[in-house]
């Protein structure tokens, strides 16, 4: 009988499914992930993080996804992996440098990097060309990594907010250290512009930062909250220059604040999302803007969905809010598998261009690239508040 349920609560998602996607296609890979990156418009790279040995993989999507007209005669509809590879350890961070076929990992145990190339036209491979040293010792916890498009490229990266550091990655040479007493570790970090970055830090603190000066950072402190310690994640938005920027903050509880990089210790809009709220670790929760849909952001690993939220009606005053839309695949078909672990997202990334279109990975190895349809737009309730 159990199974017989299982196999209608799927039957009657695929049936849903025809109406609140405008594409859905799965994909399995040998061993979970907890990256996603693109590479390209159409290329991703992800990476297994079991103790041993694993699979670094660069994945074409589905040539269907792309099709703008007579879909169901587009014979492609599966991932194709184009570039592939080893790593003695796990991937736990993974950024692509804009410009290159590179990409550079930490494997979450210590601060140290690894460089690779992820091969042309000429060559299927991705090979391990070098490493970078980071600041903080083995027992500080992984770095985190960003990068921007240079002539010369340049990472910036660091497991606390004492060992940040830019460095370029053909010489190794530091090129810019973040000076402050504090060691915070991290959970994001990311350029707002060409020399301005953000690190958000898992107590909550935002330091902001400009490489080309050695002038103290900004910081903001966390959010004022109640109870039990909490964690926070962070990202920003993109933008032409920082003032254009807004910063999201989101707490291990589902609170989740907006605010003005100029002002970060006020708050545009603060939301309780609508999450299980319970214990979770640093590399657990994805938090991110979309790069080209105003407003909203993505929030996955409280559980086995990603939940899509429209922040253009959140106020200063806490409110309520339901997710805009939310991705209920990957829990759904796991109902099938016998696993007595409750399938949970590892990771999921916006398309850099599509407005509507997510990657998303879970525990269970599933990767799912999906373009849900907006339904508020057709006249359906006001997203954003309850």
């Amino acid at each position: 009988m159990e199974e017989a349920a299982c196999e209608d609560i799927l039957d009657d998602w695929f049936i849903e499914s025809l109406t609140t996607y405008r594409d859905l296609h799965v994909y399995q890979l040998e061993r979970p992930t907890q990256v996603i990156e693109w590479t390209s418009g159409k290329t991703v790279c992800v990476a297994g993080f079991s103790p041993s040995k694993n699979e670094i993989l660069e994945l074409h999507l589905p040539l269907k996804l792309f099709a703008n007209e007579n879909k169901g005669l587009c014979a492609e509809r599966d991932f194709k992996v184009v570039h592939g590879g080893f790593t003695d350890g796990p991937v736990r961070c993974l950024r692509h440098v804009p410009g290159t076929r590179c990409v550079v990992t930490g494997d979450g145990l210590s601060s140290n990097l690894q460089v690779w190339d992820l091969g042309g036209e000429h060559g299927d491979v991705i090979r391990r060309t070098g490493s970078i040293e980071g600041r903080g010792s083995a027992s500080e916890g992984g770095s985190r990594i960003a990068a921007r498009r240079s002539p010369q490229p340049q990472i910036l990266h660091g497991a606390r907010s004492s060992d940040i550091q830019l460095t370029q990655l053909a010489s190794g040479q530091t090129l810019y250290k973040l000076e402050t007493d504090s060691a915070d570790p991290l959970s994001s970090l990311q350029f707002l512009s060409d020399s301005v970055f953000l690190a958000g830090c898992c107590n909550g603190n935002i330091y902001v930062a400009d490489t080309r000066t050695s002038a103290a950072p900004q910081l903001s402190p966390p959010p004022a909250s109640s109870g039990d310690p909490v964690l926070w994640w962070t990202d920003a938005s993109a933008g032409p220059d920082p003032s254009s920027c807004r910063v999201v903050r989101l707490s291990s509880s589902g609170r989740a604040v907006v605010s003005d990089p100029r002002n970060l210790g006020g708050a545009a809009g603060r939301a309780q999302l609508d999450v299980q709220a319970r214990r979770r670790g640093p590399d657990d929760v994805g938090l991110s803007w979309a790069p080209a849909l105003d407003d909203c952001i993505a929030v996955s690993g409280f559980s086995g969905t990603v939940q899509i939220y429209n922040t253009s009606a959140w106020r200063a005053e806490l409110q309520e809010a339901r997710p805009l839309f939310e991705h209920r695949g990957h829990v759904v078909s796991s109902q099938r598998s016998d696993d007595a672990a409750p399938v949970s997202v590892t990771s999921h990334a916006w398309h850099p261009d599509r407005p509507r279109t997510l990657l998303s990975a879970a525990s269970d190895g599933s990767v799912h690239v999906w373009d849900w349809v907006d339904r508020s737009a057709a006249g359906g309730p006001t997203p954003g508040t309850k």
